[in-house]
């Protein structure tokens, strides 16, 4: 487990046939129990469970489907009582079910269950989205990204504190309703993120702009872009840039190579 070192990894776990990198690998509840166990055994914190994609273009799922997807999943990760659960939700009805369950974190990329939290005395993630993912993507525009998206992410986190939510975290939500430029704005600025005295988590396992990035001999504009499958090591680094910033917490796919980036990170810098 890496919780002994300042900043902690979120496993993602997708209980959906369509998300944008491993959707249907889980869809069994015994098949996600076993990769939710692997990747606590591999250095993961929590394991945040979701049953809705939320990628680009996405459509959503009836409360019954989302329901059916988490909830046998969640049961059976509180019995086996070795990781915290996170739910990945916007419909507070699945979030109340699985705190009813034993999930103790709600990962809210719409920003708008913290009353649930408030209520059963949980941990919540703010997320900062354009939209939502069925237009999110659609010619997103910012006049000053980095300030429009703190000050969001400020006022969720304050709205939540007067309800009484004492665990927060907040998202800068990278991909939602982002372009490439914003995404690179966005990261060089967790510090002051960071320094609203709220804890940072940031999502930038696989992303497409990572795959634009790294992609050789191309500019940004380029819509050519590297695969998913092969975006690991643009994650990782860019796990690792933004926890040098400040961010507290992490959310990958990779969580064997997050943690021994980390854990090389973490041993640096206790060397006299």
């Amino acid at each position: 487990m890496a919780s002994e070192m300042p900043f902690e990894i979120m496993g993602i776990l997708n209980v959906t046939p369509d998300s944008f990198s491993d959707g249907g690998l889980y869809l069994d509840t015994n098949a996600a129990i076993d990769h939710a166990l692997k990747m606590a055994h591999d250095g993961a914190d929590v394991i945040d469970v979701g049953g809705e994609s939320s990628r680009p273009y996405a459509v959503p799922v009836p409360l019954d489907v989302e329901l059916d997807r988490v909830i046998p999943v969640i049961k059976r990760l509180k019995k086996e009582g070795v990781i915290r659960i996170s739910i990945d939700t916007v419909k507070p009805q699945v979030a109340q079910r699985a705190v009813d369950c034993g999930a103790t974190l709600i990962n809210d990329i719409s920003a708008k269950l913290c009353e649930v939290a408030a209520k059963n005395k949980v941990g919540w993630v703010a997320m900062h989205m354009l939209g939502d993912p069925t237009v999110m993507q659609t010619d997103p525009k910012y006049d000053d990204v980095v300030a429009e998206v703190k000050d969001f992410l400020i006022s969720a986190a304050d709205k939540a504190t007067k309800l009484g939510v004492e665990e927060i975290w907040i998202d800068p939500g990278f991909g939602f309703g982002k372009r490439v430029k914003d995404n690179v704005k966005l990261l060089n600025a967790i510090s002051e993120f960071q320094q609203s005295g709220l804890w940072v988590l940031v999502g930038l396992s696989r992303k497409s702009f990572l795959g634009r990035i790294g992609k050789l001999e191309s500019s940004l504009l380029d819509d050519n872009l590297i695969s998913v499958d092969k975006r690991k090591s643009a994650s990782v680094a860019a796990a690792m840039y933004s926890v040098l910033q400040g961010a507290k917490m992490v959310r990958v796919h990779d969580v064997l190579e997050t943690y021994q980036a980390f854990r090389l990170l973490y041993e640096l810098s206790r060397v006299n």
